[in-house]
């Protein structure tokens, strides 16, 4: 036992108040084995891989509690149509599109990209939690969203919940969804974020939330910001950017992004529509600069600019064209300068915080 523990600890079942997403099952089993809570990014996963990758990770944690975080912002479409998407992308769009693949070089992909293998829609969000409802997960986090449809039934199966927010006004949605745990998600963040700083959104949002306890997220990357987080009142911390360079999660990923991500400072990370549609903070690249160019056009809203863009940045990951490779990273990623294995990460994050604590 440690100074660390709090009571979420034991109403999750986890060694340290340390919740870690991640879209890569050997990273998010690896934070499990190290005594914190492993969260999997499926948002852009199948149903059917899912279910089998909820599987493969209950394989390597055992009895260990996990999660699965999924995006369900409301407004989306029905039907998992790309044909009826299409049909409203401007011409506009399409040929600056189109300049950013001839101005790279960049080859077409060899089939859709991870935004358009589908359509962000009712459909496929129903069919997506149905296998999360057919797991044995133990924790399900709404990233962008939670229904209290939703929530209600995660919790008829055992499930306990969180939401994920940036701002006050959203807690009272949050709370009235009946949530176990709110994630205060600060501007810091990597990839969909609020515009409000860590520091000053974290009280505000334990102020609101009475008994729900709340995790501090957006810039968390040493164990200082970790002893941080307890003291504005968190029970603990959600990371996501400290992950990105373990050797676990970088063993899969184009070598030239990993040297970029180890070589950025917490300067270089932008805030941009042109990934999502949605405000997003990802490592600066060719990419960002030639959408926040002066002739670039405005970025289309969710889902449309999924479309837009989705088989593009297919082809640039698969084909790793170096000045266009980017990833979703918050400001934390300037504390990221060598590569670490996750029990080694997650090791350091408890002494500091241990030590912080103990000044």
């Amino acid at each position: 036992m440690t100074s660390l523990r709090t009571p979420i600890c034991e109403q999750f079942g986890i060694e340290q108040p340390i919740f870690g997403f991640a879209h890569d099952i050997p990273t998010v089993a690896a934070i499990c084995n190290a005594g914190g809570m492993g969260v999997y990014g499926a948002t852009r996963r199948f149903p059917h891989e899912i279910r089998n990758e909820l599987a493969e990770i209950r394989r390597l944690v055992g009895d260990r509690p996990f999660g699965v975080d999924l995006v369900l912002p409301p407004g989306m479409p029905e039907h998992n149509s790309r044909e009826a998407i299409e049909a409203h992308i401007p011409d506009e769009h399409r040929r600056f599109v189109q300049s950013i693949k001839d101005k790279y070089d960049v080859p077409d992909p060899s089939g859709p990209g991870m935004r358009t293998r589908f359509i962000r829609s009712s459909e496929i969000e129903e069919a997506q939690l149905e296998a999360v409802f057919e797991s044995d997960v133990d924790l399900f986090a709404c990233g962008i969203g939670a229904p209290r449809t939703a929530v209600d039934r995660a919790h008829e199966l055992g499930k306990l919940t969180a939401a994920l927010i940036g701002s006050p006004r959203h807690v009272r949605r949050a709370l009235d969804a009946g949530v176990d745990l709110i994630v205060a998600q600060g501007y810091d963040a990597g990839a969909h974020t609020g515009p409000i700083g860590t520091f000053t959104l974290v009280p505000q949002i334990v102020d609101l939330a009475g008994d729900v306890p709340v995790l501090a997220a957006g810039g968390v990357a040493t164990g200082r910001h970790l002893a941080a987080s307890l003291a504005l009142g968190a029970q603990g911390v959600w990371t996501g950017t400290i992950w990105l360079t373990s050797t676990e999660h970088a063993a899969h990923m184009q070598p030239a992004l990993v040297d970029k991500l180890l070589a950025a400072t917490s300067a270089d990370t932008v805030v941009t529509r042109s990934e999502s549609g949605k405000t997003f903070r990802q490592i600066r690249s060719a990419w960002s600069d030639e959408w926040d160019a002066a002739d670039a056009p405005a970025p289309l809203s969710m889902p449309y600019q999924d479309v837009l863009v989705g088989d593009l940045l297919g082809a640039i990951d698969e084909h790793g064209i170096e000045p266009l490779l980017h990833s979703g990273a918050g400001q934390g990623i300037g504390y990221a300068t060598e590569l670490r294995s996750t029990a080694d990460i997650m090791t350091a994050l408890v002494r500091e915080a241990e030590h912080a604590l103990g000044r």
